[in-house]
């Protein structure tokens, strides 16, 4: 079938040159900003976050200069040279309704080619020799030669759309990749059309070739990076839940107060307990609350946090609930206990640090002793007051070998309110933001005497504590002796 002719274009106007040079100047500063977010995450490229940023300002990068360099040539527009006198004149191809050479060049790491059909004569603009990494002494590239510099897999499809250009008149569009001479691979892009002649036959086949080997790798690591994080994201969302279905698992499913009998009468240690977690929720940690009442009669009260977040934190902060009740049921006080669980944190394959707080109540004489593992000390309420128990001595949990712990003793009366926590529910970043968050629990004092319930003690305290800028999770503890 005869190659459609091109259709009549009237003469475009040419924009602006202010317009257009106002556009130019905005893309310059917009690339300047650009160049400082490179800088400014030049440092942490080992963070996948980091690595993606910094894959989307590359990309950006030389999208912007695309356009700056677009936005010179629209405004600078084309220039066909003038013949030298006695020179035939032939017609340029900006006026068959196609750029020249120079023109495409200008729009930088592009070049420009003309396959003349009926002479076999190949034009080559100067880019194109650096893009192919040729000589320009070299001859260019005929349509035969140029399918053995692709890749073997690339060839059919450059043959496919010479084809189609040259036997039914269709744009060329399309990538592949060529191998030059120093054996380096480029990326290329080829858009171009048939040129018809007056007879609507084919006389040419020109096309615009343009190295985008930096592009599409900026591209690529894009790409790469972010699946990169969204792999990341999932394997984080999957630890959570696993975090969290550790933690319901083991802590106490209490819905509302629980009531511990002693000695068989009427007497009860009415309990409360709740989890809450940090301002972002992004990970669980390894707090802990619990109770139990032993085979004795007394009660076990503990709380405690063990360091790190996940299923790491969750898994271990199980393991010492477990030990913690094992050995209180095997009859150890507080403190030998605390050093038994510092022993197995210290001989564990996965090394950690913890505190912890462990309290047995003795129902027949009213007795607390309790120590602690550099925890925050249990707080007593008692006739509208509030204070801080005197801790024993105590190191975090895992951080030496053979700790002793000190054991401390406190006499109770009925309705005395104890509150065991940890230190996620006050900031601690400080000795001013302890002591802060300290005195607002004990400010607390009077509206615990009136509460009705361990329970109503934790509501009020929850709402008073649950706040969006708490930077751990924390787990409370309230006990009050009936």
């Amino acid at each position: 079938m005869p190659s459609p002719t091109h259709a009549d274009h009237s003469a475009a106007q040419p924009p602006d040159p202010g317009a257009v040079d106002a556009l130019i100047t905005q893309a310059r500063q917009l690339r300047t900003r650009v160049d400082a977010v490179l800088r400014d995450s030049a440092t942490a490229l080992e963070d996948p976050q980091v690595r993606w940023q910094r894959a989307l300002c590359d990309l950006a990068v030389h999208q912007l200069d695309d356009l700056g360099t677009h936005l010179g040539q629209l405004r600078d527009g084309f220039e066909p040279e003038t013949p030298a006198a006695g020179e035939p004149v032939v017609e340029p191809a900006a006026r068959r309704g196609v750029p020249d050479a120079a023109a495409v060049g200008a729009l930088g790491r592009a070049g420009s080619a003309e396959w003349v059909l009926l002479t076999d004569a190949v034009v080559w603009s100067d880019e194109l020799y650096r893009i192919f990494g040729r000589d320009p002494e070299d001859d260019p590239l005929t349509l035969d030669e140029l399918p053995s510099w692709l890749f073997s897999e690339d060839q059919h499809l450059l043959t496919e759309m010479v084809t189609a250009a040259l036997v039914d008149g269709r744009p060329i569009d399309g990538e592949f990749r060529i191998v030059r001479a120093d054996g380096s691979v480029r990326t290329v892009h080829m858009v171009g059309e048939p040129v018809l002649g007056a007879d609507g036959g084919t006389e040419s086949l020109w096309a615009v070739l343009r190295d985008v080997s930096d592009l599409r790798r900026s591209q690529r690591t894009l790409r790469e990076t972010r699946d990169s994080l969204e792999r990341q994201w999932h394997i984080a969302q999957t630890e959570r839940r696993l975090a969290v279905e550790l933690q319901e698992a083991v802590l106490p499913p209490w819905r509302g107060s629980l009531r511990f009998p002693q000695d068989g009468g009427p007497t009860t240690m009415d309990l409360a307990a709740h989890y809450l977690p940090s301002g972002t929720s992004a990970l669980i940690g390894g707090d802990w609350y619990d109770a139990l009442q032993l085979p004795d009669g007394s009660s076990l009260l503990t709380v405690g946090d063990l360091t790190g977040h996940g299923v790491a934190a969750t898994s271990g902060m199980a393991m010492l609930i477990g030990a913690l009740r094992g050995m209180a049921v095997a009859g150890l006080q507080p403190g030998p206990l605390m050093g038994r669980l510092n022993d197995l944190l210290d001989t564990s394959p996965q090394p950690a640090l913890g505190s912890a707080l462990c309290c047995r109540y003795e129902p027949d004489t009213r007795t607390l002793h309790w120590a602690q593992a550099g925890h925050p000390a249990p707080l007593l309420f008692r006739d509208g007051a509030g204070r801080v128990l005197n801790p024993p001595d105590g190191v975090l949990l895992g951080a030496t070998s053979g700790a002793r712990y000190g054991q401390a003793s406190e006499q109770l009366a009925t309705g005395d309110l104890l509150v065991l926590h940890t230190d996620g529910l006050v900031p601690r970043r400080s000795t001013a933001d302890a002591d802060a968050g300290t005195n607002r629990l004990l400010a607390m004092a009077a509206r615990f005497t009136a509460a009705r319930s361990a329970q109503e003690c934790l509501r009020m305290l929850a709402e008073e504590f649950s706040t969006p800028e708490r930077e751990d999770d924390a787990c409370v503890l309230i006990a009050r002796i009936g």
